[in-house]
């Protein structure tokens, strides 16, 4: 069953001139860590690590679950560069119908005439594009931030 269809995206402001500089541990095993590695820390800075076009790269926060298999889910912050060119399987942000969605983007059907935004959840359809359709691929998605540690 679909569900109805929404803003996914709720836009939120940035400040990439400010410095944000946070220790981190380089080399996170999700096995059995050996208590003789020494874990040496160093700093990221996310304006600098994960930013490569400040003037063109924006947060956006999910709201929705047509992406929820892919991992994407809904109080996500996504980290999406609009100066990149999507390729297939890329993660977009895409304004149609009047309303911004996150959608894996699929253009292998391009020499039939249409392209399709994916949705990574069972109870959505995809939305196939052709040329008549008013289109705008808002950006890619670089990053998502999630919080694991949601409040009970």
């Amino acid at each position: 069953m679909q569900e109805e269809e929404k803003n996914e995206v709720e836009f939120i402001p940035s400040e990439f001139t400010a410095k944000l500089s946070l220790s981190y541990a380089p080399g996170i095993k999700a096995g059995f860590a050996s208590p003789a590695e020494a874990y040496e820390v160093d700093v990221l800075d996310f304006n600098k690590d994960m930013i490569r076009h400040p003037d063109t790269t924006f947060y956006g926060r999910v709201r929705g679950d047509s992406m929820m298999d892919a991992g994407i889910c809904d109080g996500d912050i996504l980290v999406i560069d609009r100066s990149l060119i999507p390729r297939n399987g890329d993660v977009v942000v895409a304004y149609y119908d009047n309303k911004y969605t996150v959608k894996f983007f699929d253009n292998t059907h391009l020499d039939e005439g249409f392209i399709d935004l994916v949705p990574a959840n069972k109870d959505f359809k995809s939305i196939r594009i052709t040329a008549e359709d008013q289109l705008t691929i808002w950006g890619v998605v670089q990053y998502t931030i999630k919080n694991w540690h949601v409040p009970r």
